[in-house]
């Protein structure tokens, strides 16, 4: 016998699920960026970044060359995740754009700095260079030093798997397929 009031338990699992459905729609969509993996050999980046600043790469070099806002700290590190991140973005975070022969992880924390802003999205990658140019750094120092020689901020930012995103997608797919049965069943 029910209580006057009161809730089924089936209906109260569709109240909490629709909850939990809304929660994660309205959450906005997180940003994500590709950087330079810390650990990697600095041959294998300097090849990454060679192929990312060159035509058949595409990336937008403009902004790591000498004049460039992104031109200090003028490390491998910082060029290579500047160059990796717009190829990334332009690619629409497709799976796979970020790994550039090992040397490349997403991070969800912004590795913009100063006057340096990293795109977010193909709509702020901005253009490459002039085509058959590669825009790539002819001067870098050594990876943790900045052009005078002093040390300078390790890495852009700390590695971060890109797990959340597919995960969010589906607890959503999940709520709604649940939703969908209890729902099915009262009705």
């Amino acid at each position: 016998m029910r209580r006057r009031g009161r809730l089924p338990a089936a209906l109260w699992l569709v109240a909490v699920a629709w909850a939990a459905v809304m929660l994660v729609m309205a959450r906005p969509a997180a940003a994500a960026w590709c950087i330079a993996r810390s650990g990697a050999s600095v041959k294998a980046l300097q090849a990454a970044l060679d192929y990312a600043c060159s035509p058949a790469g595409g990336a937008d070099c403009a902004p790591i060359q000498a004049s460039g806002l992104c031109y200090l700290p003028n490390t491998l590190a910082a060029h290579a995740s500047y160059a990796f991140n717009s190829i990334f973005q332009r690619s629409r975070a497709a799976p796979g754009a970020c790994d550039f022969a090992g040397t490349a992880t997403i991070t969800l924390t912004d590795p913009s700095y100063g006057s340096c802003t990293y795109p977010a999205s193909p709509s702020t990658a901005g253009q490459s260079g002039s085509p058959g140019t590669p825009s790539t750094p002819t001067s870098l120092s050594p990876p943790g030093t900045d052009s005078s020689g002093g040390l300078n901020a390790p890495d852009i930012g700390p590695e971060e798997s890109s797990a959340e995103a597919p995960a969010a997608a589906s607890f959503t797919s999940l709520a709604l397929s649940c939703f969908m049965c209890l729902f099915l069943q009262w009705w």
